[in-house]
């Protein structure tokens, strides 16, 4: 099992910020070899059903998550997304947390608790410079793109 976080500024006020990183369609265009869909109707709110296909071929595999927590940003408010990962292959949650900041701009928190069923201990730190660097970079492209 591995645990990271991920900590940006975005010079976006929070309410763009959180649009740019909840549109989980767009998660697909951020990170490889990866299709999302949304399985329930929008809007989201808890219970929404995202499904993240990642791989290929016969390598590929489906992820599915629950929202379990959902509180847009408001009035001044941070807000907070909970995901919980419900697959048979990934399994943990992530924590999208947008935080109004001075000049219009935003502070973003990602935290991730992953774990790779069947996947020995021995490759936990490989699995979290992998997982840093993969949505390191999916977090960064969410945020620049409108």
């Amino acid at each position: 099992m591995v645990t990271f976080l991920l900590e940006r500024t975005a010079p976006l006020p929070a309410d763009e910020a959180w649009r740019r990183l909840t549109r989980w369609s767009r998660h697909g265009d951020a990170v490889p070899l990866t299709r999302i869909s949304v399985v329930t109707d929008p809007p989201t709110r808890e219970g929404t059903l995202v499904v993240a296909r990642s791989g290929v071929g016969p390598l590929a595999f489906d992820d599915p998550m629950e929202v379990t927590v959902w509180r847009p940003p408001r009035d001044g408010e941070p807000g907070l997304c909970r995901l919980v990962k419900r697959g048979r292959v990934v399994l943990g949650w992530a924590e999208l947390e947008v935080h109004p900041g001075p000049g219009g701009r935003t502070r973003v928190l990602w935290r991730e608790e992953l774990r790779v069923r069947g996947l020995p201990a021995a490759f936990d730190r490989p699995l979290a410079a992998a997982s840093r660097a993969v949505f390191g970079r999916a977090v960064n492209a969410l945020l620049r793109r409108p």
